[in-house]
């Protein structure tokens, strides 16, 4: 049972301002008030929703799970992920059609199944990002479709249990996908 939950604080915006923006992410600068009266400052990264894809598929050995491997450049590592991204050039897609989209691009996977698991939020306490979780099943291979930026990016078909032993090794670092399949696992979709 969830324990009741105060109401929510009121801050107060004095005044508020972009201080950088580029197609995918602006970063606003809030002057508050703070419910206890004392003004603070407040950054605030805006980006637009995202969505994750867990693709299950089915292997002669047992359930598999298809990851990517990628450069992220603002840390100087290759990460483990799930498939995962954003369309900044449709913001009226649905979550569904990105997820379906991203699936695609990024591993060349398409599923005849998109189970919508819920919503997250990345980084809520800099950041107003939603990304929303997805299973994706009755997979059928086809080519990648990758932007520019993901040319280093590879594909790759592990069992779901040495995706577990690849968490609990430390492996999977991407805080997205460890929270994703966290989800999917507590709702018993996989």
């Amino acid at each position: 049972m969830t324990p009741k939950e105060p109401p929510l604080p009121h801050y107060e915006v004095i005044s508020t301002r972009t201080a950088y923006q580029n197609r995918w992410t602006a970063v606003r600068e809030d002057i508050i008030r703070r419910p206890d009266g004392k003004d603070g400052l407040y950054g605030v990264v805006e980006r637009g929703e995202f969505v994750v894809v867990l693709p299950l598929g089915e292997g002669s050995a047992g359930p598999t799970v298809t990851l990517v491997r990628q450069y992220r450049y603002p840390i100087h590592e290759r990460l483990w992920e799930l498939p995962m991204g954003m369309w900044e050039s449709r913001p009226d897609a649905t979550p569904e059609e990105v997820a379906a989209g991203e699936l695609r691009e990024e591993t060349g996977l398409l599923a005849d199944r998109l189970v919508y698991a819920g919503h997250m939020f990345q980084g809520a306490g800099y950041s107003n990002q939603k990304g929303h979780v997805f299973l994706a099943s009755g997979l059928t291979q086809g080519p990648t479709d990758r932007e520019s930026t993901e040319d280093d990016m590879t594909c790759h078909t592990v069992l779901l249990a040495d995706f577990e032993a690849m968490i609990a090794r430390n492996d999977i670092t991407c805080m997205v996908t460890l929270a994703a399949f966290t989800m999917l696992r507590a709702r018993g979709l996989i």
